[in-house]
């Protein structure tokens, strides 16, 4: 249940909130991130094999889907943005299949490059039933590799960057650690006004950005303490603003919402819009960057932007798997938040 306060509060922001969902495909985005494909690799257990204590399957579906920042570059064009992906793939056919996967979202991948000497970063999931029961998942195989990439290709990434900034909005980097993320890149990255930050390590890396985005396990390993009271989370976002030179701070919280810092302006705080329908939060983040950055570019408030974001994060968690949503979608759910709360 929604306090009366925020609910009378988001009653009256609803027409403007429609109004900046209808904005979102007038967005241009430049998107940097670590690409990852997940594959979803499923079979039916047909006996245990006679050369070692392992199931046996007969394969029946392989699903390819972005993951990692490939998702938040994913999660932009569904809601309608035209971006413009920047990373770097393997010479293989992983890379071509994410590669694919984009164009036919109509992502452009100009600025994908390719990597001879690294693999795509590849997550597959092995899952398995019997025969009208549930499926679950075996094992993972994740292919990567723990070089950085060649530093011809570090240059030829910011150069990329460089040139196409000045005709993005925004630029978002999705760094997931994979190695995209060199000094050249994040240089090039930051010099954009409205650079919006989702990492997983190290947030000082993208001093002075526009806006980050860390999750409370991120935002814990930065400050360097346990954020569990709302004292702590307050103390966090004010440590969160002098660490990283940010003009605003996201602190996304789970099921206790997210927490909202500006300097020179009070922290503002919302509750999950959804607690009880949550099957899966993976790739959540993405969504709530994606949904917050065109909002941003459409002409929201922080606290608007960061309704939106948070709305459509309660749709994806309703699904299995990274997942992405639709401003359709949003528009149905903030509806039906305000309907039935």
């Amino acid at each position: 249940m929604l306090e009366t306060a925020l609910r009378e509060q988001l009653l009256a922001a609803q027409p403007r909130l429609l109004h900046l969902l209808d904005q979102f495909t007038r967005a241009h985005l430049l998107v940097v991130g670590d690409l990852t494909l997940d594959e979803f690799l499923t079979g039916q257990v047909e006996r245990l094999s006679r050369e070692a204590p392992v199931l046996i399957l007969r394969h029946e579906t392989t699903r390819q889907v972005p993951g990692g920042g490939a998702n938040a570059i994913y999660n932009l064009a569904k809601l309608g943005a035209a971006v413009q992906a920047v990373g770097v793939v393997g010479d293989d056919s992983q890379g071509q299949a994410l590669c694919n996967i984009f164009q036919a979202a109509g992502i452009a991948t100009e600025g994908i490059l390719r990597d001879a000497a690294r693999p795509t970063v590849t997550k597959t999931r092995i899952s398995g039933h019997a025969r009208q029961s549930v499926t679950q998942q075996i094992v993972r195989v994740d292919r990567k590799s723990d070089e950085l990439p060649h530093p011809r290709l570090q240059q030829e990434l910011a150069a990329f960057i460089r040139h196409h900034a000045a005709s993005a909005d925004a630029i978002v980097c999705s760094d997931y650690g994979d190695g995209v993320f060199t000094p050249p890149v994040i240089q090039a990255a930051l010099q954009h006004h409205c650079t919006i930050v989702d990492t997983q390590r190290d947030l000082p890396r993208y001093h002075g950005a526009f806006l980050f985005t860390p999750n409370l396990p991120e935002a814990e390993a930065a400050v360097g303490y346990a954020i569990r009271s709302p004292d702590d989370v307050l103390r966090a976002g004010q440590d969160l603003l002098e660490l990283t030179a940010a003009k605003h701070i996201l602190i996304t919280r789970g099921d206790a919402g997210m927490s909202l810092f500006s300097h020179g302006e009070p922290p503002s705080h919302l509750p999950a819009f959804n607690r009880t329908d949550v099957f899966d939060v993976t790739g959540a983040g993405d969504t709530v960057v994606a949904a917050l950055t065109l909002a941003l570019v459409a002409g929201a408030s922080l606290w608007e932007a960061a309704v939106l974001g948070n709305l459509a994060a309660s749709i994806v968690v309703r699904q299995f798997g990274t997942a992405t949503t639709t401003t359709a979608e949003m528009a149905a759910a903030l509806h039906h938040l305000l309907e039935t709360d």
